[in-house]
């Protein structure tokens, strides 16, 4: 390696309670009128109430826009952008899993930007300024608090990603409490789709480094320690905590070492049949894995002995060859569906979902292996069921 660059949010906070403590984060930034982007779900979840209360508290000016939905369209990141324009905010929080947090990186971009959204799509194209930004996750999953990227849903199906440094926030603030009361799907869900982004993040072709490594692996650990106790107990607070800091980490891995064909395949599974993201990752996980050990079976050797030390004195191969296996195992135990069928994908859909997926070119050139189309289609073929 000749070169070595990492970038991640400016600051990181993980402690309980640490959402209703966002005042003096926010004040830090000149902050004193704040657009708060979120979902419905959320909202009505309670868990923006104590950031509320807090800022309010504070003295500050808040405007809460609740628009947000899963795999943000056009029209909806527009709206927010207007909302902060139209409130004068000089400031915006990010509460919510991913979908908000992608929305309030936009909102901050295009309130004081004016540059267009339609200019932005791709690597580096995105260049401010943008409004002071903090963003707060509310499951343990996209890691989108600390990635300089943005996915929304162009057209009815296309899935198009911004990727600039100018969306890293000012400050991400991880609060486990905001992620106690998770349901066990959504908890299930957003763990493997942080697990994909470590393992994918360890292998990947572009900018994979010893940082992005070690990063990918402790958040490996974690997440595999830490996601079935969660799911078994949402009231484990050390559990959530772990999968938390886990998927946080995995954010910072692959925001520098980009994720690949698990992604690449996942998206149009989501923008097609509305299947949550993580859920799509998991679908493809196993097979992708089993498809890309040719290339990559050192590093999947290295991540099955770290999950399972008792595999450590076994062939590499064999270590290699374990992974996809006990990842499959681990969606199964979750109850994650482990078949397109069970999400309602039939055989005649696959040829238009192979092509959706070839357009995720930014993502497939970090593939340890090549995808063709007719691998693609094979990959999909595997996962039917």
């Amino acid at each position: 390696m000749d070169t070595l660059s990492f970038a991640t949010a400016r600051t990181l906070t993980c402690e309980a309670g640490a959402s209703t403590r966002l005042a003096p984060v926010l004040v830090g930034l000149g902050a004193r009128r704040v657009l708060l982007v979120t979902d419905a779900g959320v909202e009505r979840a309670g868990l923006t109430d104590p950031a509320l209360a807090g800022l309010r508290e504070a003295g500050l000016a808040v405007t809460v826009f609740r628009d947000v939905v899963a795999d943000p369209p056009v029209p909806v990141v527009l709206a927010a952008a207007k909302a902060a324009r139209d409130f004068r905010a000089d400031a915006v929080l990010g509460i919510g899993g991913g979908s908000p947090l992608d929305t309030a990186k936009l909102a901050a971009l295009l309130a004081a930007s004016d540059q267009p959204l339609d200019a932005m799509y791709g690597v580096g194209n995105a260049t401010g300024p943008r409004l002071p930004l903090v963003l707060v996750p509310t499951t343990a999953g996209t890691g989108s608090e600390v990635t300089p990227i943005a996915i929304v849903t162009t057209g009815d199906s296309e899935k198009k990603g911004i990727v600039s440094p100018v969306l890293l926030p000012d400050a991400a603030v991880l609060d486990p409490d905001l992620i106690a009361g998770l349901p066990r799907p959504v908890t299930a869900a957003t763990g493997i789709d942080a697990m994909v982004h470590a393992i994918e993040a360890y292998t990947s072709r572009h900018r994979k480094n010893p940082i992005s490594d070690a990063l990918a692996r402790e958040a490996l650990v974690l997440l595999w320690r830490g996601l079935p106790r969660a799911w078994a107990d949402g009231s484990d607070r050390a559990a959530r905590r772990d999968t938390l800091l886990g998927a946080t980490m995995a954010g910072m891995a692959f925001a520098n070492a980009p994720v690949a064909a698990v992604h690449a395949l996942a998206y149009p599974i989501g923008a097609r049949f509305h299947v949550a993201h993580g859920v799509s990752n998991a679908l493809m996980l196993p097979h992708v894995l089993r498809f890309n050990l040719p290339a990559a079976e050192r590093e999947y050797a290295e991540l099955a002995a770290l999950l399972d030390p008792a595999l450590a004195d076994r062939p590499m191969a064999e270590r290699a060859a374990a992974l996809p296996a006990m990842l499959a195992r681990l969606c199964h135990d979750l109850a994650v569906p482990g078949r397109l069928t069970e999400v309602g994908i039939a055989a005649n859909d696959l040829p238009a979902l192979a092509e959706d997926a070839m357009r995720q070119t930014r993502l497939l050139v970090n593939n340890p292996r090549e995808v063709t189309l007719d691998d693609a289609l094979s990959l999909y073929r595997e996962a039917l069921g």
